[in-house]
């Protein structure tokens, strides 16, 4: 298949998300276009069957804002038409969908080019609710030739809220189990923990929804009983607040804050926990990634995060914001090592059993040729 895939291509979710998919897709055989106006963050144009093209927005005087969902439904109508695409899959309902749209009625007359929009969280909890954008949400999920959302809780969610009547099919996030897989020796972690400490890692864009401060405050807890350090991968709003509490509590030595990488594979393995204790989480990739490498997650009982995490088997649940609770499991994680060693183990099975890409992948492939298959 030619498929054209839209996202926002940061280091959110939905980008990572829609970048790997395109990439694995691509390695199966399939002619992926990606359309934003930006390279992925974690795209290789150079990868067999990838094409990148860039959408640029004119900055004309009369414009106060930039009309990028135009320029972006103009840029998707020019490559399907160029280059014969049979439908377009959109990440992130606003405004991708809307251009999607566009697209297809623009070239209605020449071609039929269906559009798939996948939900991926906020766009539905937190943007789609706003008032300014509820009745564009709606049409936008209404008007999709087909529509997929990453976790159970976000298509319920999705349905409640929008009332929308079509079907939403779920279809959980991936991951690449053999990029994103277990190092028992740690290649590395002296870097990060000369002393033979323990690691703990969070990953994320550092809104306030992901609540870095409470990794700052576990890491000040379980530093009371046990040697640890924390790794702080990603950038965003809250990473200077997270920067002054660790000076505050007096652990600033003991964390470590990366920024943006591009291989955070290479990090989650060092690392013997994760910290995930965000409010609000329609399914947890980073939490799949860290199980993935054989890292136990510890989260909050949100979203979807309860589809992926079973508490007390591949990872920790608890409450958002208790942060004595949280602290509590990553310190038995890191002192009873048969306790570790148990839970390591049963998280990277979750991983190779439910969400590896050779089980998630072939349904998106299915679902492609059921919107292709449909009648106009």
């Amino acid at each position: 298949m030619r498929i054209g895939i839209t996202c926002y291509p940061t280091y959110g979710g939905s980008g990572i998300v829609a970048t790997e998919l395109g990439l694995e897709l691509a390695d199966r055989g399939h002619e992926v276009h990606f359309i934003t106006y930006a390279n992925p963050i974690r795209l290789d144009p150079n990868h067999p069957r990838i094409h990148y093209h860039e959408v640029e927005v004119s900055n004309y005087p009369l414009f106060q804002y930039p009309p990028y969902c135009l320029a972006l439904a103009s840029g998707m109508a020019d490559v399907a038409q160029a280059y014969n695409l049979d439908l377009l899959h959109v990440h992130y309902a606003i405004p991708h969908s809307i251009s999607a749209m566009l697209a297809r009625q623009m070239t209605a007359a020449t071609r039929r080019l269906p559009f798939v929009t996948t939900l991926h969280g906020t766009d539905i909890t937190l943007v789609g609710i706003d008032p300014s954008y509820f009745a564009i949400t709606k049409f936008s999920i209404e008007q999709s030739d087909g529509v997929t959302s990453i976790s159970e809780d976000l298509r319920r969610q999705t349905v409640e809220v929008f009332g929308v009547t079509n079907e939403v099919r779920v279809i959980y996030n991936f991951v690449n189990c053999s990029t994103y897989a277990p190092d028992p020796e740690r290649k590395g972690i002296e870097e990060f923990a000369p002393n033979g400490e323990k690691l703990l890692i969070h990953l994320s864009n550092f809104r306030p929804v992901k609540r870095v401060n409470d990794c700052i405050r576990i890491l000040a807890e379980v530093r009371k009983h046990t040697d640890a350090r924390l790794l702080m991968v990603g950038d965003g709003p809250d990473r200077g607040p997270a920067q002054h509490l660790a000076a505050q509590l007096g652990v600033q030595k003991h964390v470590s804050f990366l920024g943006k990488q591009n291989h955070v594979e290479r990090l989650i393995r060092l690392a013997h926990v994760l910290l995930m204790p965000s409010e609000m989480e329609s399914f947890g990739l980073a939490a799949l990634e860290a199980m993935s490498c054989g890292v136990p997650p510890i989260g909050t009982r949100v979203g979807g995060v309860p589809e992926l995490i079973t508490d007390g088997e591949d990872g920790f649940l608890g409450k958002v914001g208790d942060v004595q609770g949280q602290a509590g499991r990553a310190l038995q994680l890191l002192t009873d090592e048969p306790l570790h060693a148990r839970m390591a183990a049963a998280a990277r099975q979750t991983a190779l059993t439910r969400f590896c890409t050779n089980r998630i992948i072939p349904q998106y492939e299915a679902y492609y040729e059921e919107i292709l298959n449909r009648p106009s």
